[in-house]
């Protein structure tokens, strides 16, 4: 199986870029987010794979880092996500929304993906939630807590996601605004500090 590619990037298309590896042209099936990590057309790149293998066909799926390769395979794991629907998901949401949406619960930030529809959202955070702080770990973004996302932690921490929530936020927002104001401040800081800090986070002081 080949995990790893590195060569000369050769081109991109929608969806995929074409590698050249010693002078064989590997065809590599990766999400935008993927493809914006990449270099210009003539410089060397590398991505981490997995290999596909099907009666008809062997595809390499291509990823920039190891947190979407692993959150590929998380939601691949799931019933009705197939290679597409993942690449889809990896490319409408970064990789700290993917975190963020299964800790917190948030569904719906998996419906902004092409082919995610409400009923498979729903599927997707009922059987992912609990290992969220697994992508917490792997990720190791100083824009995640999973006990922010969770509403674990400090009762303030909390309460300011519920009343940012109230106010019409969506989850997803309200926990990386939180998060991101907990950091600042600290987590023992009062409720109103933290609501105050994520709203100027959310650009609406």
């Amino acid at each position: 199986m080949i995990a790893k590619l590195r060569g000369i990037l050769d081109s991109t298309g929608d969806g995929f870029l074409i590698l050249d590896v010693g002078g064989v042209g590997y065809r590599v099936f990766c999400s935008a987010r993927t493809l914006a990590k990449m270099p210009a057309a003539g410089k060397e790149a590398s991505v981490l794979t997995e290999t596909l293998v099907r009666e008809d066909a062997i595809r390499l799926i291509g990823f920039a880092d190891i947190v979407e390769k692993n959150q590929f395979l998380l939601l691949t794991g799931v019933q009705g996500v197939g290679t597409k629907v993942a690449l889809a998901i990896l490319s409408a949401l970064s990789g700290d929304d993917v975190t963020m949406a299964l800790a917190s619960g948030d569904s719906k930030a998996f419906c902004r993906a092409s082919g995610v529809g409400p009923k498979l959202a729903a599927r997707i955070v009922s059987e992912l939630k609990g290992k969220a702080g697994t992508l917490v770990d792997l990720s190791g973004s100083s824009a995640i807590d999973g006990s922010v996302v969770s509403g674990g932690g400090s009762s303030a921490v909390g309460d300011a996601v519920s009343a940012l929530t109230n106010l019409g936020y969506a989850r997803l927002d309200a926990a990386s605004a939180v998060s991101k104001a907990a950091k600042k401040i600290g987590k023992d800081a009062k409720v109103e500090d933290l609501i105050r800090t994520a709203l100027k986070d959310l650009s609406v002081l």
